[in-house]
This record gives structure tokens, sequence and C-alpha cells, in this order.
């Protein structure tokens, strides 16, 4: 039976998903989620470009951190392109550059895509399925016990 999906039928919890060009919207819900299980201040340095600053006596080492964390959100994505995609952040200097050079490559191609298919019964099962990821992703989940 052929996957649905380019990165397979399960995830792993020690590699982040493989974006190979398709689903990228799934794919950041999917990376979002990968990157805050292992350190929030990581998803916050490839969305915002900094961490959250503690008040810290010793300024080497919280610049220690920073470098650290920026090292380790770029590897993260890095990580989780093929090789095609990996060639469009290539000349990227940061995590967040790299996550908006993707976000700006691929943000629209759901939509022409959609505009192309609209006529099918397929393409509003696909527009159904994303826009409820799309809300998990964004926790914009009910409350079973409100109901």
């Amino acid at each position: 039976m052929a996957s649905k999906f380019s990165f397979g039928e399960s995830a792993s919890l020690n590699k982040p998903p493989l974006f190979c060009g398709d689903n990228y919207q799934l794919w950041c819900i999917r990376m979002k989620f990968f990157v805050d299980s292992l350190d929030r201040k990581i998803w916050n340095v490839i969305s915002n470009n900094d961490i959250i600053h503690r008040p810290e006596n010793n300024v080497a080492s919280s610049k220690n951190e920073r470098d650290h964390l920026h090292y380790v959100a770029m590897n993260i994505i890095v990580s989780a392109l093929d090789f095609d995609e990996l060639l469009k952040i290539s000349e990227c200097i940061s995590a967040k550059e790299m996550w908006d050079t993707l976000e700006r490559i691929h943000k629209n191609s759901r939509s022409a895509w959609l505009d192309k298919d609209e006529s099918s019964a397929e393409s509003s099962s696909l527009d159904f399925k994303m826009d409820v990821l799309l809300k998990i992703g964004s926790f914009d989940v009910p409350n079973p016990s409100e109901a």
C-alpha cells in the first residue's frame, strides 16, 4: 500500500519529519510539535530569531546558550529537508531565515494547487482535512467536556 504522505506512516521521536516539497503546511505543524518536544527555546529561535532571556549574572554563558540554540535550530531544519529543499535554503545564515525562506517558497503552493482542482470532490476533502490539521496545529481544539 502506498503512503499518502511523503514522510511515511509514522514519525520518529529522534529525528525531525522529512520535507520533500509536498504538504508544506502539514510539515510545519509536525515540525513545531517536534521542536517544541525538544525545547521550546529552540522553537523561539526558529520563529523569532531569539531566545527568551532570563536575568543571568554570566553574560558569556547566556551568549553561549543563545549561539548553541541557534545552531541546534539550524541543524534540525537542515536535517528535516531533502536535497532539493536544502538547496533552497543553503544561503541562509539563521534558522529564522531558513524557516521564512521555506514559507515564502511554499506558502501559496497549497492554494494554487487547490484552485487548479477546485471542481473535484477530492480537493474539497483534502481542504477539509488540511483545515482540521491546521486547527489542531494552532491548538484550536474544542474541549470534549464542554460539549
